[in-house]
């Protein structure tokens, strides 16, 4: 059996407005029973949306009245009482999800950050392995250079102590005893 992806939205929107339900019935008591809260806050948008509710509703079955009765004070007071609480439960919810999206976001810069400290911290490395790898062939040339320099000198000193051999054969001299070979060059510190 497959499990669906659990609905995470709904259940974060319904824990919003299970929280924000009790504060937007105290908004609504407080709206009854206050005379400025229920006349300056809760029946002029529970009128407008009773107006734009009724020239919807007429509209649709082809009646074109102009006059649309306003609500009583009671009736309006409640359905303005109604709309404030559930502005505030959508309020509550839509700052949940901007602090989600800001976080986010905030999330996403860190990450890009940390890439880009890794990928700075990554070249640095890969600049300096090849400094020394750019070292080290420049000691491998030398070696190889001393390696055949001494080579060549060996084959020298061959060759010169066959020819005084050659030169003393041929005038009937004893051979020379053969010198101290020089001292090789001094390699540099590594």
């Amino acid at each position: 059996m497959v499990v669906g992806a659990f609905p995470m939205a709904k259940l974060f929107y319904l824990g919003i407005r299970q929280v924000s339900k009790p504060l937007a019935n105290r908004i609504k008591e407080a709206a009854r029973r206050s005379e400025f809260f229920k006349t300056y806050i809760c029946l002029p948008p529970a009128q407008l949306y009773h107006w734009a509710e009724m020239r919807t509703k007429m509209r649709i079955m082809g009646f074109h009245s102009e006059a649309i009765k306003p609500l009583n004070e009671e009736a309006a007071a409640e359905l303005g009482a109604n709309l404030l609480g559930e502005a505030i439960i959508f309020a509550c919810a839509g700052s949940c999800l901007l602090l989600e999206f800001w976080r986010q976001q905030s999330l996403r810069h860190r990450q890009e950050v940390e890439r880009l400290t890794t990928l700075r911290s990554l070249r640095a490395d890969v600049d300096r392995l090849e400094q020394a790898l750019d070292e080290l062939q420049v000691q491998m040339r030398e070696a190889a250079l001393r390696k055949e320099l001494d080579q060549l000198q060996a084959e020298l000193r061959a060759e010169l102590r066959e020819f005084a051999t050659n030169i003393c054969e041929e005038r009937h001299e004893p051979e020379p005893e053969p010198q101290p070979e020089p001292q090789k060059l001094p390699q540099p510190p590594a």
